[in-house]
């Protein structure tokens, strides 16, 4: 099977940013050119999109409707990939076209190399029961079944041996926190419960990717957010690749590394929080955060500069006064002073280098220059920025300088968050 009117659609305008520096690894799941058109004759439905025309005006002239329209993205192994976007923005579709189980108009789906458009049934059955899970909504757990045998019925499906399938389901149950309720219907657990099994019976085929379709948004506040955190904490200890489906922007700035904000069919940005929050495509994209505290999603990792003439490597020992011409020279007001591995040491500045003289730099070390985290928040930068003179330094989780964030930036973001 080959999908149709792959050039009909004009490419979107989508904003991509540059993807930051993770440990993330290669691209497994490509998306291009996506298109669903529901009704009939989407050849001229797709004309009019080519031609410019909006999807509300597409639906008075052809009664078709643009569910998804020309979308293309890339979800990286091990991330968690957000789509968000109001009712009826097309998230929900664009998720059953990347399985299959809506068939699209045109464009490409490509998981792990391979197109899933010209595979047969069988073929995409095995890649729905081998290589992408998915977690509904509604749960969508066997009454009739205990939660063991919930778990283990996709194994089943694909021929496992019972004794196998079992043992598999026995220990994703309990990656789930669930270990003691495999003799349960599913009519015997709260909602949040319910979910975790529906999580566990996709784990436990081991899929490439995992799709989750508003998978908590019927879930009570509190449990909802335990949710969040158990997917988090999976997903760190496993590297799960998760496409999760979302309309609420806290739950998508909470789990997603990248987000992808989708409006009448279109995908109109992707980036990670920090930058879907400083960098806005449109202002349809800046309401998303309107009532949100971003202070606590922006990190000092997005807000980083390199210290570049400012650093100084040398080992404490070293005489001061070798260092103060080299700070002098590089025009910075302070330095920070590095070891030969990057191990961060200690700041100093002309001043406290001149009056340390032939004494060792250790002598120079200014006592009132806090350091921060990779992920120390808007709000943590803020009151460090308000107690000390000079520019903050931060360390990654081996001690080593990764750069600086300005006091200036600090206080300049923290003025637009109260303006906005």
């Amino acid at each position: 099977m080959a999908y149709t009117l792959k050039e009909a659609v004009a490419p979107g305008a989508v904003t991509q940013l540059a993807p930051p520096q993770s440990t993330y690894g290669s691209d497994i799941l490509t998306v291009k050119n996506l298109s669903k058109i529901f009704g009939p004759k989407p050849e001229r439905a797709a004309a009019l999109l080519k031609q410019g025309m909006g999807r509300n005006e597409v639906l008075e002239q052809t009664g078709n409707m643009v569910a998804v329209n020309n979308v293309s993205l890339s979800v990286r192994a091990g991330e968690i990939f957000v789509i968000m976007g109001l009712s009826g923005s097309g998230k929900s579709t664009l998720v059953r076209l990347l399985n299959r189980l809506i068939e699209p108009t045109s464009g490409q789906v490509i998981l792990e190399g391979r197109d899933i458009a010209p595979m047969s049934t069988l073929e995409l059955r095995e890649v729905r029961r081998k290589k992408m899970a998915m977690v509904f909504q509604s749960f969508a757990l066997l009454p009739n079944r205990t939660v063991l045998d919930n778990i283990a019925y996709g194994l089943e499906v694909a021929g496992i041996p019972k004794a196998e399938r079992y043992e598999v389901a026995r220990k994703v149950l309990v990656r789930v926190g669930l270990g003691s309720y495999e003799k349960f219907l599913p009519s015997e657990l709260s909602g949040g419960m319910q979910q975790r099994v529906g999580l566990a019976r996709a784990l436990a085929v081991n899929p490439s990717v995992l799709l989750m379709d508003e998978a908590f948004s019927a879930l009570d506040p509190l449990i909802r957010s335990e949710m969040q955190n158990e997917l988090l904490r999976l997903q760190k200890e496993e590297q799960r690749t998760i496409v999760f489906i979302s309309h609420d922007i806290e739950e998508a700035i909470k789990i997603g590394g990248r987000i992808g904000i989708m409006k009448d069919g279109s995908l109109i940005q992707v980036g990670t929080p920090a930058e879907l929050i400083q960098s806005p495509a449109d202002d349809y994209v800046r309401d998303f955060f309107r009532n949100v505290d971003i202070s606590r999603f922006l990190k000092a990792s997005s807000m980083l500069s390199p210290a570049g003439r400012a650093l100084l490597n040398c080992t404490l020992a070293s005489p001061a006064s070798s260092q103060l011409n080299r700070l002098i020279d590089s025009g910075a007001e302070c330095g920070y002073v590095c070891d030969d591995t990057g191990r961060y040491l200690g700041c100093v500045t002309p001043a406290s280098l001149h009056q340390a003289g032939d004494a060792a730099v250790a002598e120079a070390l200014l006592a009132d220059v806090r350091t921060v985290t990779l992920d120390a928040d808007l709000n943590q930068l803020a009151a460090i920025a308000l107690e000390q003179e000079h520019d903050v330094p931060v360390l990654d989780g081996s001690g080593k300088l990764a750069g600086v964030v300005s006091c200036r930036n600090i206080l300049k973001q923290v003025m637009e968050r109260r303006q906005s």
